[in-house]
């Protein structure tokens, strides 16, 4: 399974910037309508998720559970094409997909730095990647009623510390493998 991840250092690497670009866009421009602002994460999840299902199919015959990286890459492309195509769900509603969005993803996060412990160096980066994801969803969860802008910063904050440290592993990747 490593040498895939290595191989394709790249993907990972790659869903860090378009998180970081993301956060960029989130933190300068809070005060966007929410329906801006629905488009922006419909986008992001949709990026985010094709790049996570690419990865888990990648592993395919490498790991027999590479399904669990190609469900979580679903889950993020059905909830970006779900936001585009209805735009007008309620606030609350796409507050709640994200959370949970949050939550199954940081799972399988942990769950993935878990299993390749012993396979490299400073897995610690994905699994505190996957504990931003949860505290995230759980603050979504906690405080649903949050203004746009409130929303805005939390996920800005969320996706530049999950792009950073997708970036530093994709790149420590990179490294050990040469």
């Amino acid at each position: 399974m490593i040498r895939i991840l290595q191989k394709h250092w790249w993907v990972l690497a790659l869903r860090g910037l378009v998180s970081v670009t993301f956060a960029a866009v989130a933190f300068l421009m809070p005060g966007f309508t929410f329906a801006v602002l629905v488009t922006i994460i419909g986008i992001f999840l949709l990026a985010d998720g094709l790049l996570a299902t690419y990865s888990g199919w990648r592993l395919r015959g490498e790991d027999a559970d590479w399904w669990v990286a190609v469900v979580e890459g679903l889950l993020g492309v059905g909830l970006g094409v779900a936001t585009l195509v209805q735009p007008e769900i309620t606030a609350a509603l796409l507050i709640l997909f994200i959370a949970l969005w949050c939550l199954i993803t940081g799972a399988f996060e942990i769950a993935l730095a878990i299993r390749i412990r012993k396979e490299i160096e400073n897995e610690w980066q994905l699994a505190l990647a996957g504990g931003i994801s949860i505290a995230l969803g759980l603050l979504m969860l906690i405080q649903p009623n949050a203004g746009a802008v409130s929303i805005a910063w939390w996920i800005g904050v969320y996706a530049l510390f999950f792009g950073l440290l997708l970036i530093g592993l994709g790149l420590r990747l990179r490294n050990w493998a040469a």
